[in-house]
């Protein structure tokens, strides 16, 4: 994963904070023993690797590259979209300077955007082809792209939780998930339950886009009821797993359609901030117990 001998980068936080999102059992998500049709974890694990890359380069690059690169090199090892949602969101965090509040940070990053940032972001939205994105009468993808990326994702925002994100400065990232994680780590639950946890937090709050774009409003809005079942079940304590692998099962009936693949983008973006904050210790088998200023 890392050389003895060298201090964990931005690139490898993202790589880690993939590789934790990938591997827990989120509700109707790929995960160990449980995959899609022509979609395995493998590709997931695979793509985690390949934007650690163009993610250590952030500081340097221009936005508008960054996600280019990472959408490209992710291509080169799988056959398919599994993470234009991350790319989108760890971006503009790794971007963030060395030293900057990180939010302060954010804001210097979005702020600087400009038409051929959008040009790239819109190139690389099509290389990745993300299932169920359809078309709009504004800004659409296919069409020539707008002067200013975060005009085009104020758009989408009511319909994208990620296009959001970089409207509202990463609002419910910054001031709902990093809290969510921190409640579920102070509950000392074990990480992996705590990222499902915080995954069907996202989930029963924000009804899922992905789900909503592939199945429409009300399936998106009975997956977030069916979240908010789970965790007034008081889960995970005992005897409260049954609303959880029913919740999974009935996410997995359509095949990968009822996937909740924005509340795990969500997820992954929260969990590179952990790493990067150090409220997540790094994995045993990565080198450094800290991250240092990274």
């Amino acid at each position: 994963m890392t050389g003895p001998d060298r201090e964990v980068s931005i690139g490898d936080l993202a790589m880690i904070a993939c590789l934790l999102e990938a591997r827990a059992p989120k509700a109707g998500n790929v995960q160990p023993g449980k995959e899609f049709e022509g979609t395995t974890l493998r590709h997931f694990l695979d793509a985690a690797g390949a934007i650690s890359g163009p993610l250590d380069h952030a500081r340097e690059n221009s936005l508008g590259d960054t996600i280019l690169d990472a959408v490209k090199e992710s291509r080169k090892v799988t056959d398919q979209n599994v993470n234009l949602g991350i790319i989108l969101l760890l971006a503009p965090l790794a971007s963030i300077p060395a030293g900057a509040a990180p939010r302060d940070g954010l804001r210097t990053v979005l702020e600087k955007l400009d038409s051929e940032d959008c040009r790239k972001v819109y190139e690389a939205i099509r290389l990745a082809s993300p299932g169920g994105l359809g078309n709009v009468e504004e800004a659409d993808v296919n069409s020539p792209p707008p002067p200013s990326l975060i005009a085009a994702m104020e758009l989408a925002a009511e319909r994208d939780l990620v296009a959001r994100q970089y409207v509202n400065g990463f609002e419910q990232i910054f001031e709902e998930g990093l809290g969510w994680l921190l409640e579920a780590l102070e509950l000392e639950l074990d990480l992996e339950t705590a990222i499902v946890h915080l995954h069907l937090r996202f989930m029963a709050a924000y009804p899922d886009s992905l789900i909503a774009r592939k199945c429409g409003d009300e399936t998106a809005k009975e997956a977030a009821a069916r979240a908010k079942r789970v965790l007034g079940s008081d889960w995970p304590k005992e005897g409260s797993e049954r609303l959880l692998e029913e919740l999974d099962g009935w996410l997995r009936e359509d095949g990968n359609r009822r996937n909740p693949g924005t509340s795990a983008d969500l997820v992954a973006a929260c969990l590179f901030l952990g790493l990067r904050a150090g409220i997540i210790g790094l994995p045993p088998s990565v080198p450094g117990s800290g991250t240092g200023e990274t």
